[in-house]
């Protein structure tokens, strides 16, 4: 309690301090004062009585407490924000671990029977070869065909496949498919498949099939042994194989057939030989439904 007999004995010395000496005696009695000063002597009674009354007062004991349930210090307010700041994508994030959860439990449990694995590696080795096939279809529909021209002079033999966005001028020999989008000129060898633009053969051997989406002109001594399939052709030399030609076919007077041919017309010159069928099956008139569609008239006799 000394510091309240201390507060108060300060509290009296500033009262005294502010009253002055020229109240004492009578004014001090309430006599002779001022206006207004008896109301500051009624102020000055009242101070007096809450100083005596500062002694009866009880400060209760501080203690330290607990805050109660709801109240937070600054401290503890800051961790809830930056938890909560945390806890918030972790909830955003906890369906996605939950599918994460589920498929690992379902692939542990398909490893213990010795399925799911498999099926698995299965699955991605699929994708990987679709992937692989539509990334090199995509190269291929990619081709331009460029105007340049390579040689293969009468010495060279190339035992391998060749692809070219240009063309060819083969003397030499190859032992493989020809791929170009260009136009393939043949006066060698050739053992394999070839496909260009154009194709024209002349004094040459060719063992392979002859796939060209324009025209073919196969010359004198000229042998082809495979299919030829081509937008028109003009044979002079040897085919053996079947011709596929949606336009025109001559074949001149020095020309060996020996397979089918189809086309939209034939001409067939004098010396020429053909041993299979020829069939006009790409001519605008079709002799099959032509046929079907007629009826002959049936005259009735005399009765």
């Amino acid at each position: 309690m000394g510091f309240f007999s201390d507060l108060k004995e300060d509290l009296s010395q500033a009262v005294n301090e502010l009253i002055p000496e020229e109240m004492g005696g009578a004014d001090a009695a309430g006599e002779n004062l001022p206006e207004g000063g008896k109301d500051q002597t009624q102020e000055f009674g009242n101070i007096e009585e809450l100083l005596d009354r500062v002694d009866s007062i009880v400060v209760p004991e501080v203690t330290e407490e607990e805050p109660e349930t709801g109240a937070h210090t600054p401290e503890e307010s800051l961790e809830a924000e930056v938890a909560a700041a945390l806890k918030a994508p972790a909830e955003h994030k906890a369906p996605q671990e939950d599918v994460d959860l589920e498929r690992m439990l379902e692939s542990a449990l398909a490893a213990e029977e010795g399925v799911m694995p498999q099926a698995s590696e299965e699955k991605q080795e699929t994708k990987r070869e679709t992937k692989g096939e539509s990334k090199v279809a995509e190269m291929i529909n990619a081709r331009m065909a460029i105007d340049e021209t390579s040689t293969i002079t009468e010495g060279m033999t190339i035992n391998g496949d060749i692809v070219s966005e240009g063309s060819l001028d083969l003397v030499g020999s190859v032992n493989g498919n020809i791929d170009i989008l260009g136009k393939l000129n043949v006066t060698g060898y050739i053992t394999g498949n070839s496909k260009a633009a154009e194709i024209y053969a002349d004094n040459a051997k060719i063992n392979g099939e002859i796939i060209s989406e324009g025209a073919v002109k196969i010359g004198s001594s000229s042998v082809v042994i495979g299919n030829i399939s081509a937008t028109s052709a003009v044979i002079a030399g040897a085919v053996k194989g079947d011709i596929d030609v949606q336009g025109p076919v001559v074949l001149d007077t020095s020309a060996i057939v020996m397979g089918n041919i189809k086309s939209k017309s034939v001409q067939i010159n004098n010396g020429a030989v053909i041993e299979g069928m020829c069939s006009q099956c790409y001519a605008d008139v079709n002799p099959t439904s032509f046929f079907d569609d007629y009826k002959p008239d049936v005259k009735k006799g005399r009765k």
